[in-house]
C-alpha cells in the first residue's frame, strides 16, 4: 500500500491529462483458466451453487451501454455463476472516479484503461493484475498489447479497439460541386478554397476541447513531418519537435484556420458535428468511432473519408492508427478468477466480432473483420500503411503531459498568443523534462 500511496498523486495527474465492486483485500497471482473437461450430457450450462459472484466493470463510454448489455448477456449464458454490473461514467469524470476507487481498493473489479501512458501509470502504481498468461492473449499483435504494458514489460490490459484519425467528407457536396478527393496537401488547400468560394465551410472543426486539435494534427501532420520515419528518429533522439518538418506540420494547422468555422475555438464538438450534418460544412476531422455517431444521427448523405495526404502524388497516405483503450483487472478485486474469465471472453474472436458489429469499431483481435464498408476500408489501410498517433502513443507523460502542452499551445496559436515556432519550442521543452531517447 505504501507504493500505491506514493504513486497516487502523480497517477491521478497523468490520468486527468490523458483524455479513453466488491473489491478490497489482496489479489492472487492470475493464471490462465482451464476449460471445463466436459459439459453436462444435456449440453446445458450447469447452474451455479449459491449466489453468483458480482463483478463491477467501469467504463468511460455511457453511449455504449446497450452494446455492453448484449455482450455481458452472452457471457453470462455460459457463466451463470458470474454477474457483471456495467457502470459507465462520463469521459470527463472517469479518471477521477477510477483513481478514487483504486486508491481505496473498493468499487471496481474490471476497468477500462486509458491507452499507453495512462495504462502504464496504473500498472506501475501496482493497481492492476498482470494478464500475460490469460487465454486469448495470443490473439493480439504485440504492438497492440504495447498500449497496456507496464514498465516491467508485462501486459495489464486486453486491447479493446483500434481507432483511426481521418477526414470525413460529404460525398454529395463534393459531387455536386465537381470536387475530386485531394491526394496531397496542396490539392487539399485548393479544395478548401473552392468550397469557401461557394460559401461552404470547408472543415467543421471545434477548438474548445484542445484534444480535438491534436486529433486533427494526427491527420494533417504526417505528410509534413514524415510519419513513422520521423517518429523513429524522434524516439532515438536524432531529431526533436523543433525539426523543420514538424514545424511545417504546425504551420499547416495554422493555415487551416481560414477554413474552420468562425470562432471555432469557442464551439463544442457537437456544434461542429451539427454543421457537418446540415451540409453547412463539407468535412469533419475525428476518429473512426464517429461512424457510429453518424448512423445514430441518421445522416442523410453518404459519408466517406480521406486517410490523410500523400507526401508525393501517387504515393499512399499514412493513416493514423492507435489502440483506443483496453480492459484490465483491479489488483484489489477479491474475485480474480471470475474477472479473468470475463477478460478471456473479451480476448476471444467471438467477442471481437460482436463488438465490431454492434458498436461499429475495428477490433484488434486477429481474424475479426468489420462489416461496415468504411470501417473495413480503414482496417485494410491500417494493415498496409499506418502511422501512430504520435503525441498520444509516445508523449503522454509529464505534468502537464507533452501531449496536453502541444494541444494547449495550438489553442494559444489560434487565439493569437503563440507563433508556430513557439508551439514547437514549448512542446520540446515539455518533452525535455522527462523523455529519454531510446538506446
Amino acid at each position: 500500500m505504501k507504493r500505491n500511496k506514493l504513486y497516487f498523486g502523480t497517477t491521478l495527474i497523468l490520468l486527468g491529462s490523458i483524455v479513453s465492486a466488491c473489491s478490497g483485500g489482496s489479489a492472487t497471482t492470475p493464471t490462465a483458466t482451464k476449460p471445463a473437461d466436459s459439459k453436462p450430457a444435456s449440453s446445458e450450462v450447469a447452474k451455479p451453487k449459491g449466489d453468483p459472484v458480482k463483478l463491477v466493470m467501469y467504463s468511460w463510454r455511457p453511449e455504449d451501454k446497450d452494446g455492453y448489455a448484449k455482450f455481458i448477456s452472452e457471457f453470462e449464458k455460459d457463466n451463470p455463476d458470474i454477474k457483471i454490473e456495467f457502470k459507465p461514467y462520463k469521459a470527463t469524470e472517469y479518471n477521477t472516479i477510477l483513481a478514487n476507487s483504486l486508491q481505496s481498493g473498493t468499487g471496481v473489479d474490471i476497468l477500462q484503461l486509458r491507452p499507453y501512458d495512462g495504462a502504464k501509470a496504473l500498472a506501475d502504481a501496482n493497481y492492476l493484475t498482470a494478464l500475460d498468461k490469460v487465454k486469448g492473449i495470443e490473439n493480439f499483435q504485440n504492438s497492440y498489447l504495447d498500449a497496456a504494458r507496464g514498465t516491467d514489460n508485462k501486459v495489464y490490459g486486453i486491447p479493446l479497439m483500434l481507432n483511426n484519425a481521418v477526414i470525413f467528407y460529404n460525398k454529395k457536396l463534393f459531387d455536386d460541386n465537381g470536387l475530386q478527393v485531394p491526394e496531397t496537401w496542396e490539392e487539399f488547400v485548393k479544395t478548401c478554397d473552392a468550397l469557401k468560394a461557394k460559401n461552404i465551410i470547408p472543415i467543421a472543426q471545434s477548438g474548445k476541447a484542445a484534444y480535438l486539435l491534436s486529433t486533427s494534427h494526427a491527420v494533417i501532420g504526417p505528410s509534413a513531418y514524415g510519419g513513422t520515419e520521423y517518429l523513429q528518429s524522434l524516439l532515438k533522439g536524432t531529431t526533436n519537435f523543433k525539426d523543420a518538418k514538424f514545424l511545417e506540420s504546425v504551420k499547416r494547422m495554422k493555415q487551416l484556420e481560414a477554413y474552420f468555422p468562425k470562432d471555432f475555438i469557442a464551439i463544442e464538438d457537437k456544434d461542429a458535428q451539427g454543421l457537418f450534418y446540415t451540409s453547412k460544412a463539407a468535412m469533419y476531422i475525428n476518429g473512426s468511432q464517429r461512424l457510429e455517431t453518424f448512423e445514430a444521427n441518421k445522416v442523410t448523405f453518404p459519408v466517406e473519408f480521406m486517410a490523410g495526404f500523400s507526401a508525393k502524388k501517387g504515393e499512399p497516405a499514412q493513416i493514423a492508427t492507435w489502440v483506443d483503450g483496453s480492459f484490465g483487472i483491479a489488483k484489489s478485486s477479491k474475485h480474480q478468477e471470475q474477472a479473468i474469465k470475463f477478460i478471456e471472453f473479451m480476448a476471444s474472436k467471438k467477442f471481437g466480432q460482436m463488438f465490431s458489429d454492434e458498436l461499429t469499431r475495428v477490433s484488434p483481435i486477429n481474424g475479426v473483420e468489420p462489416k461496415h464498408p468504411q470501417l473495413k476500408k480503414m482496417a485494410q489501410l491500417s494493415e498496409k500503411n499506418s502511422t501512430p498517433y504520435l503525441l498520444l502513443s509516445y508523449f503522454s507523460q509529464g505534468t502537464p503531459t507533452t501531449k496536453v502542452t502541444f494541444e494547449d499551445s495550438l489553442q494559444g496559436m489560434y487565439i493569437g498568443k503563440l507563433t508556430p515556432e513557439k508551439v514547437v519550442e514549448d512542446t520540446q521543452a515539455s518533452a525535455d523534462k522527462w523523455f529519454k531517447p531510446q538506446k
